[in-house]
Formats: C-alpha cells, structure tokens, sequence
C-alpha cells in the first residue's frame, strides 16, 4: 500500500487528526479516534466490527506496522509524518505514533442482537458507568472471557471514546454492542429472550462464587459510589463478592471480570 508523506500539521488531509484531545469531547459525527499499535491492528482485522477510514503514522513506526498497514482496506488512506510534525497533528506529544480513524458500526436493535445469541451466552449490561476508563476495563474484560455483547443504558459515556478504545485494548471495536436504551427496558428485553439477569451488589445475600451457571445470564454492573438504582436493583436477582478487611466493594471493571470468569468458565 502506498503511503501519503505529510510535512505540515496544517494540511487539510489530516484534518480529522488534528487538535484530538479538544475534539475527543465534542464528538466526531459517527467517526473516532483509535491510539496505538494494538488497537490498530484490532481495527484492520477481520473481527473488528468499525470500517477504518484513515490511519496516521510516525515515519519510525512503519517498518513494524507493515503487516498491519497491509491488512487496512486498499482504500483506507495512510498517512506518514515526522514525529514533530506528528506532534503538531495531534496538539500534544503522540509517543506511541499511532493514530487511525474509524468508522462506528451501525446501531443494531436490542431484540436483533439477543435473537442471534446462543443458549448458553453471558452478556454485560452496563448501568449508569460515566467513567471512561472503567468502560474500556469492561469492554476488556467482556471480551477476554467471551461474553456475546455489552448493552449500555442511555447514562453510559461513550464506549468509542479515545481513552475508553485504548483501555480496552480495542475490545470496543470487536465487541457487538447497544446503546441507548432505559435500563428498565434493556433488562425486559433481556427476560423476554429468556436471560437470567443478574445485578451485582454488595449487599447481596447471595454470594457470587455459589450462583448457578448456564443458559441465559445477563450480568448488571453499576457506577462506582452509587452503584445500581433501587428501580433496578428490583427488577433483577442479585449476586455479590463478599469482602474482606473492612472494604465494600471492588472497581466495577474488576468486579465484572470476577463474575464473568464465574459464569464463562
């Protein structure tokens, strides 16, 4: 694949690169911004579910990116800057080299998700999570334990947000996922498709590590602080961690990795 030497942070074909930490909180109409070696190649693989639109890379990146650069659609523009003028692109310096901008998916319908999933599948549904690192430790964690989607009420931030992509080590690319949506309605959906759903809280009598597995699960993660609505707390059964010395809870992500290795393995 060629690529398209760029010498002036100002040139109009890097548009979309520039100023990106500013950008990051004002949206991009569809379109976001992918950092680093590793979510680049998730993005150019065939499991991830966004189409790439461009890439930007630092001149002494490339010979390690070759594989990955190939791998892009022969259409998608890749860009090569020195590393100061990478710098310039960016508004700040970029160490890792790497920039690359995608395309969301189309937004999928809750029931067209669901009806497609297995007898045994677990999902998450997150609830109110602001937290961007914390998304990305989520999204994480749903895909290194297999889970077959994420559903995020219409509290969450956004997932395709620069640090959540990254913290995720691009699971936010490759995971199916719906957005928008009451809690309250995410969860009858999931009840009406025959998912058990299950909400994690602290004060839960029952334990974690004795709920049953198989068929349906749906697990329920909260904010931290707050955690989970009383309204929805009520439309659920719920499982905790017990804890030990005198803590109350874990980091949300970290509390959604322990029950999902529960209910996949």
């Amino acid at each position: 694949m060629a690529v398209i030497l760029i010498d002036d942070p100002q040139d109009a074909r890097v548009a979309a690169f520039r100023d990106i930490r500013e950008r990051d909180l004002t949206g991009r109409q569809g379109l976001f911004v992918a950092e680093g070696e590793v979510v680049l190649r998730v993005l150019a693989s065939p499991a991830s579910l966004c189409r790439p639109v461009a890439a930007l890379i630092a001149e002494k990146r490339l010979g390690a990116l070759s594989d990955a650069i190939a791998a892009l659609p022969p259409e998608t523009p890749v860009y090569l800057a020195p590393q100061p003028v990478l710098d310039g692109i960016a508004g700040f310096h970029l160490h890792r080299g790497i920039l690359a901008l995608g395309e969301k998916p189309a937004p999928r319908p809750l029931a067209e998700i669901l009806a497609g999933l297995s007898d045994d599948a677990v999902v998450v549904l997150a609830c109110g999570i602001g937290n961007h690192d914390n998304m990305g430790g989520i999204f994480r964690a749903a895909a290194a334990f297999g889970a077959a989607a994420v559903l995020l009420d219409d509290r969450c931030c956004d997932p395709f947000y620069r640090k959540a992509i990254r913290v995720s080590v691009g699971a936010v690319l490759r995971t199916p996922m719906a957005t928008g949506l009451e809690a309250a309605e995410l969860i009858d959906g999931l009840k009406a498709t025959g998912f058990r759903v299950l909400a994690m809280t602290p004060a839960s009598p029952s334990p974690l590590h004795l709920a049953a597995r198989g068929g349906r699960t749906a697990i329920v993660l909260g904010a931290e602080g707050p955690g989970l609505p009383d309204g929805v707390l009520a439309r659920c059964e719920t499982v905790g961690i017990p804890m030990s010395g005198g803590f109350d809870s874990l980091n949300v992500a970290t509390a959604g990795s322990i029950a999902l290795h529960h209910f996949t393995r």
